[in-house]
């Protein structure tokens, strides 16, 4: 779906839908700069092209030197993602990168997973891109946004949810049984799983490393916590 025209993308910005990508007309100034900084914000990838590019794109050549394309993805709602006694949710702390958060949906989903929240800002959302990525699990997984993930970390403790989250320097992973309703938290690429977040979490869970790179791919740590959790479950 496409936005067309300055005040409508500023409009659009305003609101929770969630923007796959924007094109911008280079040299982008005035209301174009703003809307520049508001994409920015929100991590919204803009491209920014020549108006030609625009004028084949726009419907009806009112782009005014921009458009916004959405992705018609439905979100859950937190509260609806409680699966009982032995639910796994997945929580994503600062994951900027499609490509990790649509394998991060896939993981979570082949492991049964109830589902996984993302923040409303300084993450990914679910794009066109994560979709695909996914390879349909994105169709078959609730995903949830709030206003922070250290906001659904206070919500699922109330639920009644242990809080684990992975980054290095905590426990071994292999040490601790991962059993009952069990909230996993992933962080970035870059930054991990972030202090204040860490401070409300039950426990930092780590995965023991025994090569020279010091650190795992944010989906490929989720993918083996999350199956410890479904080991933990079967023993």
């Amino acid at each position: 779906m496409k936005t067309e025209g300055r005040n409508a993308v500023l409009e659009l910005l305003k609101t929770d839908k969630t923007v796959d990508k924007i094109l911008l007309e280079k040299g982008a100034q005035g209301t174009l700069g703003k809307i520049f900084a508001e994409a920015r914000k929100k991590n919204i990838r803009v491209q920014f092209v020549d108006k030609r590019v625009l004028d084949k794109e726009s419907d009806d050549k009112r782009h005014q030197g921009v458009i916004a394309y959405t992705t018609d993805f439905v979100y859950s709602d937190l509260y609806e993602m409680d699966g009982g006694e032995n639910s796994l949710i997945v929580l994503c702390d600062g994951i900027e990168d499609v490509h990790n958060l649509g394998s991060i949906l896939r993981v979570a989903e082949c492991a049964g997973a109830a589902g996984v929240v993302i923040p409303k800002a300084k993450g990914a959302s679910v794009t066109e891109a994560v979709i695909r990525i996914s390879a349909g699990a994105a169709e078959h997984i609730k995903v949830a946004k709030v206003p922070s993930i250290n906001y659904a970390i206070d919500e699922l403790k109330k639920l009644g949810y242990w809080i684990y989250a992975l980054e290095a320097g905590g426990e071994c992973i292999y040490e601790n049984k991962l059993t009952g309703k069990v909230a996993l938290v992933v962080g970035g690429e870059d930054s991990g799983v972030k202090r204040l977040t860490r401070e409300k979490c039950d426990k930092v869970l780590s995965i023991p490393l025994f090569g020279k790179v010091n650190s795992l791919n944010a989906s490929v740590a989720l993918g083996i916590a999350v199956y410890e959790v479904v080991r933990a479950r079967q023993a």
